[in-house]
């Protein structure tokens, strides 16, 4: 006695199970949520350094005990530079927390004479670029589409290209912002 064949392999079988995996593939792709219309700015071609700060901070130790960018990082008026955290703020936890490292003491020291930690930015601005953060957070950009993934930094570095002019243009032609040479250039 003959083997039956299954019925997939009949050229109507065949039909019919190319026409259910093209509906299944169809259904996949419309139950993958859209890709975001705000890019990821890319990283650095090369590798920059960590700059060397005067107190040793780590973001990632920091932001792994619940703590995000704003509760450091204000961006007073008119919004160009997120500021550094005042001392004092920080000396809310370490008062008590790690309070006989060296690093610590040193910050207590700023603290206790009322003077800024003379953190080195990371970031800067290129000479003849207007700037300003204050534009890009209404937007609704957040800080790790400019900045990278800081979450994971022990050292804060330069990891992505985000002062490139090629990147900025990029950004602004993909999120249909204004891309004249004045919005950063000024006369």
């Amino acid at each position: 006695m003959k083997a039956r064949r299954p019925v997939w392999w009949t050229i109507p079988g065949m039909i019919l199970a190319a026409l259910v995996i093209s509906v299944r593939s169809l259904a996949a792709e419309q139950v993958t949520p859209p890709v975001a219309a705000k890019s990821v700015v890319p990283d650095n071609p090369s590798e920059h350094p960590a700059p060397v700060q005067p107190i040793p901070y780590s973001h990632k130790k920091h932001l792994a005990l619940g703590l995000d960018c704003k509760t450091c990082h204000k961006n007073p008026e008119p919004g160009k530079l997120m500021t550094f955290p005042d001392t004092g703020r920080c000396m809310q936890c370490h008062a008590t927390v790690a309070k006989d490292k060296p690093s610590i003491q040193r910050l207590a020291g700023y603290a206790k004479s009322k003077r800024a930690v003379p953190w080195v930015r990371v970031y800067t601005v290129l000479p003849g670029v207007e700037w300003s953060h204050g534009p890009h957070l209404q937007a609704g950009l957040n800080c790790e589409t400019c900045h990278g993934q800081v979450r994971g930094m022990e050292q804060m570095s330069e990891v992505t290209s985000v002062t490139t002019m090629y990147v900025c243009l990029n950004c602004h032609e993909m999120n249909h912002a204004k891309t004249a040479c004045d919005t950063c250039h000024k006369s």
